[in-house]
C-alpha cells in the first residue's frame, strides 16, 4: 500500500472514536509499529487532531474532513498559488490558515511518484515559487502551443534561446521542458527562476533529437 493511501486508510480507522493500537493498525495495514509511530507523528504535524500515545492507542475527532481527492497537475498548480496569494495576504488569520492547509498538503503528498532528480530537488515546501512562476507560465504555454522561441534570461544571468517544449507541475514548483538553441540539448528550466522572457520574432518546427518525444526517450534511457 502506498504511504499516501495507507495515511487516508488511518484516518479512515482512527476517527471512529475508539481506541486503536499501534500493533493492531500495523497488523491491519500490514507495517510495522514503527512505521505506524511515523504515520501518527505525519498526520499530527498536517494538522489531523490525533489523541493518544505509544503503548496507549490512537484516535482522531476531525471537524471537518475531506473525501480522498484525485487532482490534475493543474488542479495542484491552482491550489497551490491559491495558498501563496493567501500567505501574503495582510490578514493573519488567513495567512495562518494557508500556511497550516499548505502543512497538510505537503504531508500527504506522494512520496513515491516517478521523478526526476531535479524534481525531487524542488521538494523545499516553498509555495511562494508557484507564485512567482506564474508571471511567465502564460507565455510559456503559448509558445507550447505556437512554437514561438523565446529569450529566456534566468535569475543567475544565464540567457538562453528556447524551443519551449512542456511545463510540468511536481506537487510544489513549475519546471518548464525546453531545447536550448546555444546549448544545443535539452534544457530544464524552473520558471519561478525565470528573471524575464522575450518572445521572439522566429518559429520553430519539429526536427529529429529536438521534439519533446526525443527527450522523453533521452530520459527514459538515463533511468534504464
Amino acid at each position: 500500500m502506498a504511504r499516501t493511501d495507507r495515511l487516508l486508510s488511518l484516518i479512515e480507522i482512527l476517527r471512529d472514536g475508539r481506541l486503536h493500537r499501534a500493533e493492531d493498525l500495523g497488523a491491519r495495514l500490514g507495517v510495522s509499529i514503527r512505521t505506524i509511530y511515523r504515520d501518527m507523528e505525519t498526520l499530527a504535524a498536517s494538522g489531523v487532531p490525533i489523541e493518544g500515545e505509544r503503548g496507549l492507542g490512537y484516535t482522531a475527532q476531525a471537524a471537518i474532513t475531506l473525501p480522498p481527492l484525485n487532482l490534475t497537475e493543474e488542479e495542484m498548480g491552482a491550489l497551490h498559488l491559491g495558498l501563496a496569494v493567501v500567505a501574503q495576504s495582510g490578514d493573519e488569520e488567513l495567512r495562518t490558515a494557508a500556511k497550516a492547509l499548505a502543512a497538510k498538503v505537503e504531508a500527504v503528498l506522494p512520496e513515491d511518484r516517478s521523478t526526476t532528480a531535479l524534481a525531487q530537488s524542488f521538494a523545499t515546501g516553498a509555495f511562494a515559487a508557484a507564485a512567482q512562476a506564474f508571471r511567465h507560465i502564460p507565455a510559456f504555454r503559448a509558445a507550447i502551443r505556437s512554437r514561438q522561441k523565446l529569450r529566456a534570461r534566468m535569475e543567475d544571468g544565464r540567457e538562453e534561446t528556447i524551443r519551449p517544449l512542456k511545463i510540468d507541475y511536481w506537487g510544489r514548483v513549475w519546471s518548464g521542458i525546453a531545447w536550448g538553441e546555444e546549448t544545443g540539448d535539452f534544457l530544464t528550466l524552473r520558471i519561478d527562476r525565470i528573471a524575464g522572457l522575450t518572445v521572439l520574432p522566429g518559429l520553430f518546427v519539429d526536427e529529429p533529437g529536438k521534439r519533446l518525444d526525443d527527450y522523453t526517450a533521452t530520459a527514459s534511457e538515463r533511468h534504464e
